[in-house]
């Protein structure tokens, strides 16, 4: 009894700490799609909405999180932690514990990490008005008369996420982890009934329709990288929020349940222009 306790024990822990770190770590990646496919199709510089064009972008999306957050940040960066914790500050003091490294190479290490907080912090304040902003924008797409109160709204959610911050981690988990875990079930449910109908679509998973849209169109792909890389927004979250919930929870939540979910979110968007 005791043997067979144990493991079960372990696994109800892991998940509840990957329902945690839903609702802290994947909010930001999680509101990403919102915008993504918007900006590449309607924003300054808009694709043609062709089959090709979305086969192409849906492509680059696909191999953007599988790469970008799946490969690099989940498997690789994630096991460059620092007793335990993760971010750029994290990193750059282990960076700076190497043996035998000369003062110039010290320095160089310095200003990286410098140069990578600075990033963070820009981050960390342009990030919560996108995603919200983003979000809320959905109500003037349902009905045009809700379009003059998305801003009063958006800054009310903003001041109410910042003011219930203090209460700590566990308590910012705990309430928005079933939150966030409804988000991404929805997410994927929408995706797949977009497959069902739209089956063809699976085929942008070959990264060939990503190469060949690169080729035939370099000038416009380049711009419309700038709006693909948008899917990936918070990734680094993964690596910087490590020392709340541990690699393994945000690995486990990941893949097991995130991932599915952020390309069934791109599918919903994409599948209908692709016949």
């Amino acid at each position: 009894m005791t043997a067979d306790a144990a493991p079960h024990g372990e696994t109800t822990g892991l998940a509840t700490t990957a329902l945690a770190a839903m609702g802290v770590v994947f909010g930001d990646i999680g509101t990403s799609p919102l915008y993504t496919m918007k900006e590449v199709f309607g924003g300054h510089h808009p694709l043609a909405v062709t089959e090709a064009n979305v086969l192409g972008i849906l492509s680059l999306v696909f191999w953007a999180l599988t790469i970008t957050v799946s490969l690099k940040y989940v498997l690789f960066i994630m096991r460059a932690d620092n007793k335990g914790e993760g971010g750029i500050m994290a990193l750059t003091a282990l960076a700076l514990r190497t043996a035998h490294a000369t003062p110039k190479v010290l320095w160089l290490v310095s200003a990286l990490g410098i140069f990578g907080a600075a990033l963070f912090y820009g981050d960390a304040v342009i990030t919560p008005a996108m995603s919200v902003l983003s979000a809320v924008e959905g109500l003037e797409v349902a009905t045009p008369v809700l379009k003059p109160y998305v801003l009063p709204i958006t800054i009310a959610i903003l001041v109410v996420l910042f003011v219930f911050q203090r209460h700590g981690t566990a308590a910012v988990g705990a309430l928005f982890g079933p939150v966030m875990m409804f988000w991404f079930a929805t997410l994927g449910a929408l995706g797949l009934w977009n497959v069902v109908q739209h089956p063809s679509v699976l085929v942008a998973i070959n990264p060939w329709y990503a190469l060949s849209f690169c080729i035939e169109h370099v000038g416009m792909a380049f711009l419309a990288l700038g709006s693909v890389v948008l899917a990936i927004t918070g990734g680094e979250a993964l690596y910087a929020d490590m020392g709340h919930f541990g690699r393994r929870a945000i690995k486990w939540a990941w893949f097991a349940f995130v991932l599915c979910a952020q390309h069934g979110r791109t599918l919903a968007g994409a599948s209908p222009a692709v016949s």
